[in-house]
């Protein structure tokens, strides 16, 4: 059974991701649980224990302007965390669908077909609300192929992580990773998205617990920038920062460019780049 109760997740989640030392409490002995109490949100937020709690449990949805800045400030939310919430309030309709009945596009605009090239080695990929795989930078072929990430016919970078048992060799903290991707497909209307409701509904099948507890438990906003490890097969272990660039035209595409987090890894990239970059490759739909 799938929780249709993202405003209470989120609120609940980052409540306790923020330590009462950051808002200037103190710890105490007795705390069983992580975060802040909600009577401490409360607190903060100047509103009751109880609409906290009603909030937390889905009871109400739809809180106002003013509630909703006031507990963003007690949880110290980041701007985007912060428009997020306000998206989640305005979703509290479960037949809310921001997206309509269009299907994911595949094509790539020459413009950002342009950048890629002009990323060349680095490694970069673009990305659709789905997490099919549209188009890549061959040094980033150079980096997944590997580790069979580009196999498919219709490569996609979440089925890959949930469901390929080569993922959690690949990647030593696939736990952190396979949340990511969680996150990345719940950011938006999910279920009511008849193409997402569509993967959701093979991933609950193929993937099993390891995605349907993810979409129980993690709120659908990933981050947008990071550091990951990487098992490379020839090129060892590798540290790579990444950072998600939302492309705003129609089409919902993101682009991730991958960077080198230590000299090491920097000095094993290189290695892996010892010829000059080729064309972009694009992944056949």
């Amino acid at each position: 059974m799938v929780s249709d109760n993202e405003l209470g997740l989120f609120l609940r989640v980052h409540r306790e991701a923020v330590t009462p030392a950051e808002v200037g409490l103190p710890a105490g002995p007795r705390r069983r649980a992580p975060g802040l109490r909600r009577s401490e949100v409360a607190a903060l937020a100047d509103v009751s224990v109880e609409y906290v709690t009603r909030l937390e449990q889905g009871r109400d949805r739809r809180p106002s302007a003013q509630v909703l800045a006031a507990l963003a400030n007690a949880l110290r939310l980041t701007w985007n965390e912060r428009l997020h919430l306000h998206r989640l309030t305005k979703a509290a309709d479960p037949g809310f669908n921001c997206r309509g009945h269009a299907t994911p596009t595949g094509e790539v605009r020459p413009t950002v077909q342009a950048l890629l090239d002009r990323l060349e080695p680095t490694p970069a990929v673009l990305l659709n609300q789905l997490g099919d795989i549209l188009a890549h930078t061959v040094g980033y072929e150079r980096l997944v192929r590997p580790i069979g990430l580009l196999d498919a016919t219709q490569p996609n970078l979440a089925r890959f992580v949930l469901t390929d048992a080569r993922a959690r060799d690949a990647y030593p903290d696939w736990d952190h990773v396979a949340d990511e991707q969680v996150a990345a497909l719940k950011q938006g209307p999910f279920r009511a998205y008849p193409p997402m409701a569509a993967l959701a509904d093979e991933l609950t099948v193929t993937a099993g617990d390891p995605f349907t507890r993810r979409v129980d438990t993690v709120p659908g906003l990933a981050k947008a920038s990071g550091i990951f490890r990487l098992a490379h097969p020839e090129a060892g272990m590798l540290r790579l920062a990444y950072e998600t660039l939302d492309l705003s035209a129609d089409d919902d595409q993101r682009l991730i460019v991958h960077l080198p987090a230590d000299a090491a890894t920097s000095a094993a990239l290189d290695r892996l780049d010892n010829h000059r970059a080729q064309p972009l490759r694009l992944v056949a739909g």
